[in-house]
């Protein structure tokens, strides 16, 4: 088993314990001897590499895994309102500009998903990029025939005859399941992750933002998802690894719309819960009740 590697600079070190405090796995604690942390007898093994020690040391005399904090950028504060205009205004974009994205922001976009979280710290995820029109045209003439073969079964047409207009629309030419995207990211997941389900969406939600960030156009794409689960050899073609599957599939590149304000959608049903929680709230409404129905 790798082992990590915990080096302390004992003239960095101030004693805080912070790292040791906010250890996950309580892998820390403290060598009396020398007054600076180390990892507990037979802890080794249970770090995850959330690498929440070395984020946490104030003065960087904490390194982990071979990763050395003059390596890193400080953080920083972002201004909250423009974090929130950014979600307020995103936009499903369904209209792309024929273009490759320049390789600068493509590169951006794939370095960052190394930051985003999974379940149990399990970072096995694996995105494959379509970073060249051409690629993605291929696949739309790989994927197109196919699912038109699909809607002409007569079972499929029985059991669902709503997707009859899709099938119209592949032959006439419209691209209705990739939209005419230059690119795609497709994030598969090994089938035995803690967090299969959740971690391809939970990458995805940053990828998309980030790339919002950028004036980059996304869209999550339920019909591409769909082509990916239904036929194998476009599987294949991506690359997806041995023992994986697919999660999710979002579309994305130089936008050939622009919107010019945010949107006013529906007030959600949001709801505080109270002391006790709703069976509290509840059993006071009975009572309210019962003592009205009384004094009656």
């Amino acid at each position: 088993m790798n082992y990590p590697e915990l080096v302390i600079d004992k003239e960095k070190c101030v004693h805080c314990e912070l790292c040791i405090k906010d250890c996950i796995c309580g892998c820390l604690e403290l060598n009396e001897k020398e007054n600076i942390p180390q990892f507990k007898k037979y802890k080794e093994g249970a770090c995850i590499k959330c690498q929440h020690c070395f984020a946490i040391c104030p003065t960087g005399a904490l390194s982990i895994w071979g990763k050395h904090p003059e390596n890193n950028d400080s953080k920083n504060n972002i201004n909250p309102d423009e974090l929130y205009n950014l979600i307020k205004s995103r936009r499903s974009i369904r209209k792309y500009k024929p273009t490759n994205l320049d390789k600068e922001r493509l590169a951006k976009l794939k370095d960052m998903l190394k930051y985003t979280p999974t379940g149990v710290n399990n970072h096995k995820l694996h995105f494959a990029f379509v970073d060249d029109i051409e690629v993605m045209d291929d696949i739309r003439n790989k994927a197109n025939p196919k699912v038109v073969e699909l809607l002409e079964n007569p079972v499929i047409k029985k059991m669902f005859p709503h997707f009859a207009g899709l099938k119209d629309a592949i032959e006439s030419g419209n691209d209705v399941i990739f939209r005419g995207a230059p690119h795609m990211v497709i994030v598969s997941t090994p089938t035995d992750a803690p967090c299969s389900k959740e971690d391809p969406i939970i990458a995805l939600s940053y990828f998309e933002l980030f790339a919002q960030s950028m004036g980059v156009g996304t869209l999550w794409c339920g019909f591409a998802y769909y082509c990916f689960k239904m036929f194998p050899s476009l599987c294949d073609y991506i690359g997806v690894p041995k023992g994986y599957k697919v999660g999710y599939v979002m579309l994305f590149g130089e936008p050939d719309v622009k919107y010019s304000r945010t949107t006013q959608p529906n007030e959600l049903e949001i709801s505080s819960v109270p002391l006790g929680g709703n069976r509290l709230s509840e059993w006071s409404s009975n009572i309210k009740q019962l003592f009205n129905n009384w004094i009656r």
